[in-house]
Formats: C-alpha cells, structure tokens, sequence
C-alpha cells in the first residue's frame, strides 16, 4: 500500500500551461484553504509565457508547493499524471490554474468523505462568464452507469481516495481525459457521493478546448467508441441524453 505523509492528506494537482496570468489566483486559492494539511503539485507544461518562472517563485515562497516541469507541452492528462506520479497524500483533488476554491472546499469535502464512507466525491461550483456566476447543482450520488448518460463531476471539485484505489493513471485523451477517468474510478467503486455545495469556481475561457462546444460533443463520441469500445448504438443512446441535458442546462 503507498505510504501517505499526516502533513498533507490531500495532493492538489495543477497542470499549468501559458498560464502567467491567472495561476498566482488559482494557488492563493488553495494557499488560503481552512484544511491545513495539503501539497500543490504544480505540473509546468512546457509553457511559452512567464509561467515556468512563476511556479518557481510560488514553490520558493511556500514549501508545500512542488514543481514538476515537462520539457515541452503534454496536454492535460499527461500533465496531471506527471502529478499524480508525485503525489504523497492520502486523498487527491484537481485544479485548473484558471479555477478557484471557496476557503472551505477542502475541509468541507474531507470531512464529508470521512462521515459518509466515500472513496470518490464531487462538489457544487460556480460556473463564472465574464463578471456573472451561475451556480451548478450537483446529484447527491452518481453511478457509472449514471455518469455514462451525462458528466456531472467538474474537474474542480473531484477528490478521491487512493487508500482504496491505488495507483491510478487518466486515460491519455486530448480531450474529456477527466471524464474518462471518473468512469475508470466508477469502475472500482459503487458510486461517487456529491455534496451540492458551491466550493469552487470555473472561469470560463472563451478560447479554451472546452468552450467549443461542437468540439466537446465529438471528443465525448470518441471517448464512448474509441477508448470505451462502446457499440455505436449505444454510444449514441447516451450521446442523445448528453445533448438533452446540455439543452435543459441551457
């Protein structure tokens, strides 16, 4: 079994890629938690900007922040499992380095964990466009087959215990890498619980991957034919349920 450090029971994972500019809020975030007992693995991902330069100052200024650096652009799931590979705490959540955590999220979501028995769970956020925030509620628990139908658990507000699960790698996918990785973990759990609380915030990029929503919907095919293997019938059955549910989102 790994061995986890009592000093930071929860890894927080951070690929940082061009992200100069928002990656000092998205650490303070993390730096201004409740829960004190936690490490941010800040993953450079062969970066164009200043961000390499700004990890290292972070890192310098707070000895619970490490650096991985890769020597030139991964993607996000390579970037994340880079991570994942040095992380030394019982429990792991994600970060975007455009994202942002209420104070709360960690003690909230550990604590939550312990009471309910919960090796996989997943919180509320706020979705922010420009200045307006929509809040997104949460089911109180998710199956995998559940989650085949539509993706409820943001990256943001994942954790998951590797007391139970191991070592664990994200499928290496340019796109929905996280949303394959939640069904691989399904795969060995029940379900996940959620807990419908607005602890963290996603700042939509207009430019980023996931804001073409025309590209989304044909990496969620692909995830379903080429790395699930799933039968285009069926692929399609739950493909209709994601557009339904985008369209009832609004």
């Amino acid at each position: 079994m790994t061995q986890h450090s009592p000093d930071s029971d929860v890894s927080v994972i951070m690929p940082a890629y061009n992200a100069e500019r928002m990656l000092p809020q998205a650490v303070a975030s993390v730096q201004a938690q409740s829960f004190p007992h936690w490490e941010l693995i800040l993953i450079e991902d062969g970066s164009r900007d200043g961000t390499a330069e700004t990890c290292a100052a972070l890192a310098q200024d707070d000895p619970r922040i490490r650096v991985v650096y890769q020597s030139e652009n991964s993607g996000a799931a390579a970037a994340r499992n880079a991570g994942l590979a040095q992380a030394r705490g019982r429990y792991v959540a994600f970060l975007d380095a455009d994202d942002l955590w209420h104070k709360e999220k960690l003690a909230r979501q550990t604590a939550f964990m312990k009471e309910r028995g919960a090796v996989f769970s997943y919180t509320g956020f706020l979705r922010q466009r420009a200045q307006e925030q929509r809040r997104v509620h949460v089911p109180a628990q998710v199956s995998r087959e559940e989650l085949l139908r539509g993706n409820v658990i943001g990256c943001l507000t994942a954790m998951y215990d590797r007391t139970h699960f191991g070592a664990v790698q994200i499928p290496d996918l340019r796109l929905r890498q996280d949303f394959a990785f939640w069904l691989l973990l399904l795969s060995r759990c029940d379900r996940a619980l959620g807990l419908d609380e607005p602890l963290a915030v996603h700042r939509v990029n207009p430019t980023s991957l996931s804001a073409a929503r025309g590209r989304a919907m044909r990496a969620t095919w692909h995830m379903y034919r080429r790395h699930l293997g799933l039968p285009s019938w069926r692929a399609a059955g739950y493909m209709s349920s994601h557009l339904l549910r985008r369209l009832l989102r609004g």
